[in-house]
């Protein structure tokens, strides 16, 4: 493989090769598409590659490629009109400003998920010695408490796979591409940091880079060193549960063990899941609305269908790695259902923040060599669904996530239900072929109740839809657990262009929890956009 160093060249995209092709075909390839010899070429490095593998023909690798080239501007000449053939942007990441050497006022960042991280990571290098505080505890003690829930049903409610250094998406299948629109180059900026934290360099080049838990746990550790070598200060078990104002702006936060601490900057990085922090928002007045969000089932398979699906012959090889899948089905009844969140290779894991409440989400390691693959399969809701005001939202999760509990036993194990059974609509009495990830366990039965008519209606309708995508998807013997309430915040914190609250100067919301972002990759450069926001206001 070409070496991934970054060259100020041409990139050149849409180059296509067999997938065991010798690296000397790259070279070759590029020289054949710009009608030059492969003299001519005096370097050449990989951009991105990624896969096409749809049915019916053999996959190939694809390439966008940066080279340099003997005599450039000639082939600009010939080549301005090639929609493949560019110039190589500049993707340095370029700060907005630097602290004063006295600083004035010190930013405080609320969350350590992903956007908190990288909030802080940025006003760090930019040497505002921001203050970060975390309800949850250290990457490692928040392991040994989630796994405590996973092997003997015991919740710790300030620190699972919701809440802790990390965030949610520390317990993921650590999915690292978006399809947000990013002009400046954030993403850039993000996976180099990660490579720098221990991430595999290839991250910067696979089309759809992911790292998984086990390797985000020693990331997102190092990342703490960095802040706080740069001046930062990261505080676990630290929750706010006010905030002090006066005229309209922010003047300090108040913890939960009663100190009050001044700040006149304060980034919002609240997870999906922070609903005693929002109820707290909306008491203080701050604006916040109801959003779209979806709930469902967990849905696995033998990854080897999967695989057998999307590659043919060619499943098990190296460079196609386990299969995924996206899917989409548009319903009768008006509704949409989609796979959400799927892991190849991966687990079904207890997702819960709350006591008595059952969540599923799913977890893959950088490997993804599990016997199962998972994902989500849900069913797209809007405020009119759950009416009662911005926080309606949270009480139809929480109504559910409870009923599921009643239907796992009341024991954190999850209710589940063969495929088959399910489209049938009679109750599960044994497993099948595929044994269940989902640990503290899976009682079976019906999943009829677990979630409203409108949705188990939907789901119906679309398992055999996907099926005619992905043969085999509605195996009789493929296992749901339920329920899926997670995919995303609720609420939406309502900011204005400046990226402070509607109505509280100096409250900056970020990320997934107040409705900006939705992945690792998102809400990581949310995350920098509201860092650069706090810069320019404290440089102002």
């Amino acid at each position: 493989m070409p070496a991934t160093r970054r060259v100020a060249a041409m990139r050149v995209s849409e180059i296509r090769l067999p997938l065991d092709h010798p690296p000397e075909a790259l070279r070759a390839a590029v020289a054949t598409r710009l009608a030059l010899a492969p003299s001519e070429i005096l370097d050449l490095s990989v951009f991105r590659r990624s896969h096409d593998a749809r049915r019916g023909r053999p996959p190939t690798l694809i390439y966008t490629l940066d080279v340099r080239l003997a005599d450039e501007a000639a082939l600009w000449q010939d080549r301005s009109d090639d929609p493949h053939l560019r110039p190589t942007p500049d993707m340095r990441y370029c700060f907005v400003g630097h602290a004063p050497a006295r600083l004035c006022s010190r930013p405080v960042i609320v969350g350590f998920g992903p956007a908190g991280i990288f909030a802080a990571l940025i006003l760090a290098q930019s040497g505002f010695c921001p203050l970060v505080l975390e309800r949850g505890k250290a990457v490692r003690e928040r392991t040994q408490d989630t796994w405590r829930l996973w092997r003997n049903n015991v919740l710790d409610a300030e620190s699972n796979v919701q809440f802790g250094e990390g965030g949610a998406g520390t317990f993921s299948d650590g999915k690292l591409y978006s399809q947000i629109k990013d002009p400046r180059h954030y993403a850039r900026k993000v996976l180099g940091e990660f490579v720098k934290a221990g991430a595999p360099p290839e991250i910067l080049y696979l089309g759809k880079p992911h790292i998984g838990t086990f390797r985000l746990v020693g990331m997102v550790e190092r990342m703490r060193h960095e802040i706080e070598r740069l001046g930062g200060e990261v505080r676990f078990q630290q929750r706010v549960s006010g905030l002090h104002i006066e005229g309209g702006c922010v003047r300090g936060v108040r913890l939960a063990s009663g100190e009050e601490i001044a700040a006149e900057h304060v980034v919002l990085a609240l997870g999906h899941s922070a609903r005693d922090t929002f109820a707290m928002l909306a008491r203080s007045g701050v604006f916040i609305e109801a959003k779209p969000f979806a709930i469902g089932l967990r849905i696995e398979h033998p990854q080897s269908l999967i695989d057998r699906a999307r590659f043919g012959a060619y499943a098990g090889h190296p460079l196609l790695g386990a299969a995924d899948y996206k899917l989409v089905h548009h319903c009768s009844n008006g509704r949409t259902v989609f796979s959400f969140c799927m892991c190849p290779g991966g687990t079904v894991v207890a997702a819960t923040s709350e006591a008595n409440c059952v969540v599923t989400n799913g977890m893959s390691q950088y490997s993804r060599n599990e016997r199962n693959a998972n994902a989500g399969l849900v069913v797209g809701i809007t405020p009119a669904d759950f009416p009662g005001g911005p926080l309606a939202g949270i009480a139809l999760q929480r109504q559910l996530e409870r009923q599921a509990f009643e239907l796992g036993g009341g024991t954190y194990a999850a209710p589940g239900q063969l495929l088959g059974d399910f489209l049938a609509d009679r109750a599960s009495t044994a497993l099948g072929a595929v044994v269940p990830s989902y640990r503290p366990g899976v009682l079976l039965g019906s999943l009829a109740s677990a979630l409203p008519p409108y949705a188990i209606a939907a789901l119906r309708e679309a398992l055999p839809a996907f099926d005619r995508q992905i043969p085999g998807f509605a195996l009789p013997d493929a296992l749901l657990t339920g329920v899926e309430t997670r995919t995303s915040s609720p609420v939406r914190i309502t900011r204005g262009a400046d990226y402070q609250s509607l109505n509280l100067k100096g409250l900056y919301p970020a990320g997934e929890g107040a409705g900006y972002a939705g992945g690792i990759l998102s809400a990581a450069i949310d995350g920098i956009e509201v860092a650069e926001a706090v810069t320019r206001a404290l440089l102002a």
